[in-house]
């Protein structure tokens, strides 16, 4: 058997005074249909990342409305992952040379889990490339299968995006956060926009008091009352986390006691980061202005509240990006953000809406968008509190349940006729 993570059910009832009685009840009118139904999540991890976290929250709340729901995670060896995460560059538009070998190990650690995939399900839904030919190797049986695509795929490496083809177009449903992400390949199959959303109620974003955001500050290393940037976010090269230490050392020659917080999450599914970790240490030891802490070192999902809660400035220095729930959070707490204007962010951020946009390359100007917001604490806070209305009205959880029901419900019924943008 894969692993199955142990998820508690939520009420609903526990988001009611967040998102109204009307929207209470057509979650609950979504979920009737599926009472009696098996459902199973499959991805490659169950900490470290955005996949999990949202896995975590949407799963609790399906499971609290009545639904069968599952969470499982794939084995793989330490080659497999870093085989995955190569994979996982060249859809962003990496550069990586798919060798036979590397397809080899790719499909034999996924038809080992395909064979250990063995309750009877009515929905499966696979999530990103590492598991993405478990359908094929498995076979459909009773079950209708979706792939669900997190990442950024508008400029994917087109000999790794033709390998993944034939095992992702099987599929019974395709879901992508945008438009612009779905490979011209797929466009004419049955495909869902459906952009992720946050939990207001999980540790990383329910309210904390001021008083204790800063004693937690204090503790991971900062001074409350000084100025700070924060980035959180995996050591990933597509977050740039080197570039923010350029941009914090840039913003530091107008503001000199600025500090920066990196904080990063280290996860199963990516070798890659302990490599660029290590890079970011030695970058910054000799600056006792600048912090890097990871959850191996204490930071988990409160520590990561109070920094985005308290920080001055949030930034996001993605090159590409999925979507970038630290987005979302961030906004959600009232904290002004300057982020690179590349995949699911500017979604989150029409208009202005939260602070700036900028091209993550621009450096330059980057570091002038954050000193802006440092200096000027008024038009911070006006950008800040438009920014927490727009995740208010399309980036909680709750709409991404409701979408995902409904998804459900369609492929279950057949309904499922060509691309739908699921989110209001």
């Amino acid at each position: 058997m894969l692993q199955r993570v142990d998820i508690p059910d939520t009420s609903i009832e526990d988001y009611r005074t967040t998102i109204g009685d009307a929207e209470v009840e057509r979650l609950r009118a979504l979920a009737e249909p599926l009472q009696g139904a098996r459902i199973v999540h499959i991805n490659a991890t169950q900490y470290g990342g955005g996949v999990s976290e949202l896995l975590r929250s949407t799963i609790a709340i399906e499971r609290g409305l009545g639904v069968d729901v599952e969470w499982r995670v794939i084995s793989g060896a330490p080659r497999f992952f870093e085989v995955t995460k190569g994979v996982h560059n060249a859809l962003q538009g990496g550069d990586y040379q798919l060798t036979a070998e590397d397809r080899e190990t790719f499909l034999l650690q996924n038809a080992f889990n395909a064979r250990h995939l063995e309750d009877d399900y009515d929905a499966i839904v696979i999530h990103d490339p590492q598991p993405a030919a478990i359908r094929n190797l498995h076979g459909r049986g009773n079950a209708r299968w979706v792939w669900r695509c997190h990442i950024d795929t508008s400029q994917p490496n087109e000999e790794v995006l033709d390998f993944l083809l034939p095992y992702i177009a099987p599929y019974d449903a395709l879901v992508f956060t945008m438009d612009a992400f779905v490979p011209p390949a797929l466009k004419a199959h049955d495909v869902h926009l459906i952009p992720p959303a946050i939990d207001p109620l999980s540790p990383k974003n329910f309210d904390l008091p001021p008083q204790q955001s800063r004693r937690i500050m204090r503790w991971v290393g900062t001074d409350p009352d000084k100025p700070l940037i924060t980035q959180v976010s995996r050591f990933d090269p597509w977050k740039d986390p080197l570039g923010v230490v350029r941009i914090y050392r840039l913003a530091r020659e107008v503001i000199p006691d600025l500090q920066l917080a990196l904080l990063g999450s280290m996860a199963l599914d990516d070798p890659e980061g302990w490599g660029l970790l290590k890079q970011i240490q030695e970058e910054t030891s000799d600056d006792p202005h600048a912090i890097v802490a990871t959850n191996l070192t204490g930071i988990g999902n409160i520590e990561v509240n109070a920094f985005q809660r308290h920080s001055h400035v949030v930034v996001q220095k993605s090159i590409r990006e999925g979507f970038g729930l630290i987005v979302s959070e961030t906004l959600w707490k009232g904290t002004p953000v300057v982020a690179g204007n590349t995949g699911g962010i500017p979604m989150q951020m029409p208009d202005g809406s939260g602070g700036f946009l900028v091209d993550a390359r621009d450096e330059e100007t980057f570091a002038s968008r954050v000193i802006d917001l440092l200096t000027n604490h008024e038009e911070a806070q006006a950008l800040a509190a438009r920014g927490r209305e727009t995740t208010r009205e399309r980036f909680l959880i709750t709409r991404l349940v409701a979408d995902e029901l409904q998804l459900v419900s369609d492929v279950l019924s057949g309904t499922v006729t060509g691309k739908k943008t699921a989110a209001r």
